[in-house]
């Protein structure tokens, strides 16, 4: 995906990440408390290019998540780039209502910054710089600023009910993404189960989802990227819990391209309940 801001669902996840939700929970998340700890690689053909680390808080009414990468590696002696993110919000009725986004990235001497608020999923202020401005982008309009999430909210998922958390329920769902400079889908369906192990914390269950992504607004239809990305059949997204929530994180993000693999891989995902679960079922994350 190409553009003034390289796009805010990667950098959700990677320098600023993944990152994917409406994040609808049931009404026992409202009372959910966890703590996320993680750090990523960023690969290419199996050849390291990133690193990355995410911290997120899920508190009785509120959560955030805070997050930071770089490039690294042999890509470092090619560009250089840096990015963090931060977003926050509110737990109302069951449901993640972001309410903050800022994002910044830096690369080959140039840099870009996002800032955004939003309230009952309406973006109601926006700074992007530079401004993006390409006569053959689609255009942006006030109504691609409803009924969406921002990237780094868009790294979690919410699961509704009582049941189990890691389940193909957790697949089913459109994230409506605007990350400041463009307006796309992630539509999510689910895949497989799969078993996860990183080298810190979190060893287990995972739900593994398909990601086709489906541009709208702010892009450019004819670079080969998103023509590449939205034919692909193969992305798919690794959700692992947050411990003591009905919320999921991002574990690995893998993307197909023309040289090998993109991934994204968590090499430490420590979680923890951080108050007492008395008289409720959530989930809790294996650690070593």
């Amino acid at each position: 995906m190409g553009g003034a801001c390289r796009p805010a669902w990667r950098i959700g996840l990677l320098s600023a990440v993944l990152g994917s939700t409406l994040a609808i929970a049931g009404p026992v998340l409202a009372q959910a408390q966890g703590r996320l700890e993680a750090r990523y690689t960023a690969t290419l053909a199996g050849i390291p290019i990133g690193k990355g680390a995410w911290t997120v808080e899920i508190r009785e009414h509120q959560y955030s998540a805070v997050a930071d990468g770089r490039v690294t590696g042999l890509m470092r002696a090619i560009t250089r780039g840096d990015g963090t993110a931060t977003g926050e919000g509110s737990m109302a009725g069951g449901r993640l209502v972001p309410a903050a986004y800022v994002a910044h990235t830096g690369y080959d001497h140039r840099s870009s910054e996002v800032r955004m608020t939003l309230s009952s999923g309406t973006v109601t202020d926006l700074v992007a710089e530079p401004v993006a401005a390409s006569p053959d982008r689609i255009p942006l309009t006030k109504a691609h600023r409803h009924g969406v999430v921002d990237p780094m909210s868009a790294a979690l998922i919410g699961v509704s009910g009582s049941g189990e958390v890691l389940s193909p329920e957790a697949c089913r769902r459109t994230l409506p993404i605007f990350d400041g400079y463009q307006r796309f889908d992630l539509v999510l369906s689910f895949k497989r189960m799969d078993e996860a192990r990183a080298e810190h914390g979190y060893q287990g269950p995972v739900v593994v989802c398909s990601v086709a992504y489906r541009p709208i607004a702010g892009h450019r239809p004819g670079r080969f990227a998103i023509k590449y990305l939205m034919e692909q059949r193969d992305i798919e997204i690794w959700y692992a819990p947050i411990a003591g929530t009905r919320v999921l994180a991002a574990f690995r993000l893998l993307v197909p391209t023309l040289i090998g693999p993109a991934m994204l891989q968590a090499t430490q995902f420590t979680t923890a309940v951080s108050a007492s679960r008395a008289g409720t079922s959530l989930p809790d994350a294996k650690t070593q």
